[in-house]
């Protein structure tokens, strides 16, 4: 009798036994799982496996689909091995990059930058179709790297060639899709037909691929509307070509090189030019139509309080006076958050900020009075007060920083006019390779986890705890107003992460096995183990990245 092995499940509470070496999929083929949706990938024992995984001993088993953050990101690798397959089988002699992620889906090109026509686009499509209608499975398999070269000069796969050249190791993981080699850094579904949702049109130079809603698995819309976000990723994604570092190989390669001072210099100086840009264009605004009043939005982490304080700089330069306030100070008292529908605490909630004192004080501001400003205190979790009021001159812009700062609703009695709207967030242009694009979320997460454990006395678990609550938070409250900026920053900088590897991981590393959250923090230590380390010493004080690592010059 073949031995075997307790499966405490999950997703209904229950306990099996399976038979040592069982799969995953031969358990989801075996128990009655009430998913309305196809299951995806597993959280066993904390960690994220593909369905193909085998089962030696007692585990806990957590199946989900494209519902779970997780499964989106499955969802969307498995796509891109989609359309590397039937790009590659229509197009084998143009090198395709998928450019970044833009709504539901992202945006691709190929490398000659000519235009994709309606009907390549259309073959495109139809291809991808085939690929998926025939459900062909998807293996995972381990080969000497030496093995995984070949395969990738074969196929001119030289963005992997040089990963795999800058991060050696004896052993390589590699997916196929048919003879199709290719890897992405995660779980994939089982096979092509679990993409069956999706829809490509043409795009500017190239196309746009849309993916079904996270909440809604069934829809999918090619609507854009996204397009000055869209022009803010192009231009840095050129920039980034230009400066030759488009994937992290050949950032790692530069490193090695031992050109990482000038990549630093670089990546800073090309922020410093946007920042002053921005200035010189609400100084324009303030002499043309009296705009006094600059607001600044964006996700969480991505670095809106440093970005305001350099803006402000730029601003004196130009022989104005500007008067900052940060959204955040303004939070109502911890325990008067207002709730979301499960009963917790939304930090993300416009409620959250307590409007009836903000909207007074910038009431008296604008006639002139002088105001006490408040303090937050996120230890404490309450309201301080400064003892320096501030006071307008006729030269000062009032400049405030915060997630809700483009929502209408939290400054009603301001005409639209005389704001001058920006929005900010860490739009990653270098990829892991061609197909593989690094989350801007991946970035923020980053940057919140090392900042929280800093200053914020938040260790990373609870950092991963709250994270899905913050993208929810973004989702509703932030991304729905981007659009209406007058202008956006990146306030990426192609570097950090090499620089946030060093300090994050020690910091991941403590996250305990026993929490769901170990999970999410053994993908990221994989991701992270993927950068050649940078040093810290050479960035500036007044760095946008200083703002989480530390050593800034700033006042925060």
């Amino acid at each position: 009798m073949a031995a075997t092995v307790s499966l405490r499940l999950l997703n209904n509470a229950s306990t099996i036994e399976v038979e040592m070496g069982t799969t995953l999929m031969d358990v989801l083929n075996k128990i009655e799982l009430d998913n309305p949706y196809p299951v995806l990938a597993a959280r066993v024992n904390n960690r994220y496996k593909e369905l193909g995984y085998h089962i030696y001993k007692p585990v806990e088993v957590e199946f989900f689909d494209m519902r779970h953050f997780e499964g989106y990101r499955v969802y969307q690798r498995t796509l891109s091995f989609v359309m590397q397959c039937a790009s590659y089988e229509l197009f084998p002699e143009r090198k395709l990059r998928i450019r970044h992620t833009l709504g539901n889906g992202f945006y691709a090109e190929f490398d000659d930058r000519k235009s994709l026509s309606a009907e390549d686009a259309s073959l495109l499509k139809l291809r991808m179709e085939d690929i998926v209608a025939r459900d062909l499975p998807i293996r995972r398999v381990k080969r000497l790297a030496s093995e995984v070269a070949e395969e990738y000069r074969k196929y001119d796969f030289d963005d992997r060639l040089e990963l795999l050249n800058t991060r050696p190791q004896l052993y390589r993981t590699v997916n196929y899709l048919g003879d199709m080699p290719g890897y992405f850094y995660g779980a994939l579904a089982p096979s092509s037909g679990y993409v069956a949702h999706f829809d490509l049109r043409p795009y500017y130079n190239g196309f746009y691929v849309a993916l079904p809603a996270r909440t809604n698995p069934e829809q999918v819309t090619t609507a854009i509307h996204h397009d000055k976000m869209f022009d803010i990723f192009h231009e840095y994604q050129q920039w980034i070509d230009i400066m030759g570092v488009p994937t992290v190989g050949d950032l790692n390669r530069r490193v090695m090189e031992g050109d990482s001072s000038e990549l630093i210099k670089i990546a800073e100086a090309f922020h410093e030019n946007k920042i002053a840009a921005i200035a010189r264009s609400i100084a324009e605004a303030n002499s043309e139509r009296g705009v006094r009043m600059a607001l600044i939005s964006g996700p969480s982490s991505s670095g809106k309080t440093t970005f305001s304080k350099r803006l402000g700089v730029q601003l004196r330069v130009l022989g104005l006076d500007p008067v900052l306030i940060a959204l955040d100070d303004y939070f109502v008292d911890r325990d008067k958050t207002p709730l979301d529908e499960n009963g917790k605490p939304d930090f993300e909630a416009l409620e959250a900020i307590d409007l009836g004192t903000l909207n007074e004080h910038l009431r008296l501001l604008a006639e002139g009075k002088s105001v006490e400003i408040p303090r937050y205190d996120f230890i404490s979790g309450r309201r301080q007060w400064h003892e320096k009021p501030l006071q307008l001159s006729d030269r000062s812009i009032l400049i405030i920083e915060g997630i809700h700062a483009l929502n209408p609703n939290l400054t009603p009695g301001i005409a639209d006019g005389q704001k001058f709207k920006i929005y900010i967030s860490c739009f990653t242009s270098v990829a892991m390779d061609n197909f593989s694009r690094i989350p801007t979320t991946d970035n923020r997460l980053l940057r919140r986890t090392i900042r929280d454990n800093a200053t914020r006395g938040n260790d990373a678990l609870r950092t991963l705890t709250m994270w899905p609550d913050v993208r929810r938070g973004e989702e509703r409250h932030i991304f729905p107003y981007q659009e209406n900026a007058n202008v956006m920053f990146n306030s990426s900088l192609f570097y950090e992460i090499s620089v946030l590897r060093a300090i994050a991981e020690p910091v991941l590393r403590e996250v305990p096995d026993t929490s769901p959250e170990y999970a999410e923090a053994q993908r990221m230590l994989k991701f992270l183990d993927n950068f050649v380390p940078i040093a810290p010493d050479e960035i500036p004080p007044t760095s946008l990245l200083r703002e989480f690592i530390g050593g800034s010059s700033f006042k925060y």
